[in-house]
């Protein structure tokens, strides 16, 4: 049973990056739907998708190594996807928020 729950999670990421690779679920993104319409007219929108389409298929994979603790009751695998989850969301946040990388061309 906890292995369809992993799956579901990973599919769920999967999901996501499709929405954001077609560049339709910006809404989505926590900080852009609360971005007053100034903010939003300096940001591409398609590169802040893209960015977080890989985002969320990098997070599908670190919970797919979780997931496939299930399949070898391996709790190590856990606990690296665990780890490697995190690590994928502190570097993507700090990513996101330096270097102006989704303001729009001039």
């Amino acid at each position: 049973m906890a292995l369809f729950v992993h799956l579901f999670v990973v599919l769920l990421f999967v999901v996501l990056a499709v929405v954001f690779w077609r560049s339709k679920g910006a809404a989505l993104i926590a900080g852009y739907n609360t971005a007053s319409e100034e903010e939003r007219l300096q940001t591409d929108e398609n590169k802040l998708c893209r960015f977080m389409s890989k985002l969320m298929l990098a997070l599908a994979g670190c919970w797919l190594v979780a997931a496939s603790s299930e399949l070898f009751h391996n709790t190590g695998l856990l606990w690296t996807g665990i780890a490697l989850f995190l690590v994928v969301i502190v570097a993507g946040l700090i990513y996101a928020n330096t270097g102006n990388r989704f303001e729009k061309d001039q």
